[in-house]
């Protein structure tokens, strides 16, 4: 009977707070107020949780973000300044861009996004915008598309680190990628062309090495601590969630309604706040690989509030809706979890797990052929290309 009774002074709790939200929610001020006077108090009440969830998240960017996303952003600024985005888009714009009705100058922002992850793609498209290469529409259509977990977080991190399966680290990179395709069909989006103009000659600009280098060097540090600090923020909050007994509480109820594991509602909710710490609590969780594969697939799709921070930190300059953003990170999460899903009973249905660890280095030299034949067949087409740009004989 007492349990009966805190269960419903427990329910009617939740109730008030999530009334009281409603209300707040209408007032920004004072919902953020009320928010962070909270959070003060938590770190006055728990300081050793708190500096513990810094520390975690400081030492997560210096040793896994940092050393990456430095390197790639003084390249990728260099490559800005001296005609990357022209020449990108001489190169690869038609095939890259034309399929998801993006100009041709997209190209960069694509390829970036691919290689590098979260948050390259938006700094970039904000860039484009900036520059008045791209118009408003255009950059909220490339925010969505070019807007992807890096390859190396997801083969690595989740795919052998956290999933323990190279072969499912490739499904999901493969999902993703097709999500964001799938992102760029779906998003409205119109090219217009115009007849029998003449194109214009570029000019290509001829820039001093030495402040090339030092404006990378103090863009890159920038956009850096700007990262850092969101990560490590975020870190603190997932700190304070895990040890609080309100939020673990709840977790445990919700986990009883929905006949779910604590861990796999628990790594949900935490990773639509930060991907990475989702991420492993699902994927370390007992539950199906099914739905471990299904919830992770979602969580780096969708990046969680972290990144969708990261992003606002670019595009707060401009008039960018990130309900939209939002929206469509909700719909492309979705997208690339089906995808997952989909591939993952195909592969299971052809290959067996025991198959797949006997012959992994049998596949592995096939993916070598595969990669190299590739590259044959599209070298003489990327020469053909430069030649014509560089204007060789």
């Amino acid at each position: 009977m007492g349990d009966w009774n805190l269960e419903i002074i427990f329910y009617i709790l939740i109730l008030v707070i999530i009334l009281l939200l409603v209300y707040l929610l209408k007032n920004k001020n004072i919902l953020v107020t009320i928010i962070c006077s909270l959070l003060i108090l938590q770190i006055i009440a728990a300081p050793k949780i708190c500096i513990d969830g810094a520390i975690s998240g400081a030492l997560l960017f210096f040793y896994k973000v940092f050393p990456s996303l430095f390197s790639f952003l003084i390249v990728s600024n260099i490559i800005l300044s001296y005609d990357g985005i022209y020449i990108y888009s001489k190169i690869l714009g038609t095939a890259l861009c034309k399929p998801l009705k993006l100009p041709k100058s997209c190209s960069f922002v694509l390829i970036i996004s691919v290689l590098c992850g979260y948050p390259l793609g938006a700094k970039y498209a904000c860039d484009l915008y900036e520059g008045n290469i791209i118009d408003l529409k255009t950059c909220e259509r490339l925010l969505n598309i070019a807007s992807n977990a890096s390859p190396l977080f997801i083969l690595g991190s989740v795919g052998i680190s956290m999933l323990k399966s190279p072969l499912i680290g490739y499904i999901l990179l493969l999902s993703n990628l097709l999500s964001c395709i799938a992102m760029g069909f779906i998003m409205p989006g119109k090219m217009t062309y115009k007849k029998n103009a003449p194109e214009k000659i570029h000019i290509y600009s001829n820039m001093n090495i030495g402040n090339v280098l030092k404006s990378s060097v103090e863009n890159s540090i920038k956009t850096c601590l700007s990262i850092g600090g969101f990560v490590t923020a975020f870190s603190v909050i997932n700190s304070i969630l895990k040890n609080n007994y309100l939020f673990s509480t709840l977790m445990h109820k919700i986990s009883n309604i929905l006949h779910l594991s604590k861990d796999i509602v628990e790594g949900s909710f935490l990773g639509i706040i930060e991907m990475t710490n989702g991420c492993n609590l699902v994927s370390s969780s007992s539950a199906s690989l099914f739905t471990k594969i299904a919830i992770v697939s979602f969580l780096f799709t969708f990046s969680g509030l972290s990144i969708i921070c990261q992003v606002y930190s670019f595009t707060y300059k401009f008039d960018i809706s990130m309900k939209k953003y939002i929206l469509g990170k909700v719909f492309q999460g979705l997208t690339c979890s089906i995808i997952s899903l989909l591939l993952y009973n195909i592969c299971t249905f052809n290959f067996s797990k025991q198959t797949f660890t006997y012959n992994y280095s049998i596949n592995a030299n096939i993916e070598n052929i595969f990669i190299a034949t590739v590259l044959i067949l599209v070298f003489p087409w990327l020469f053909f290309k430069i030649k014509n740009l560089l204007h060789l004989s």
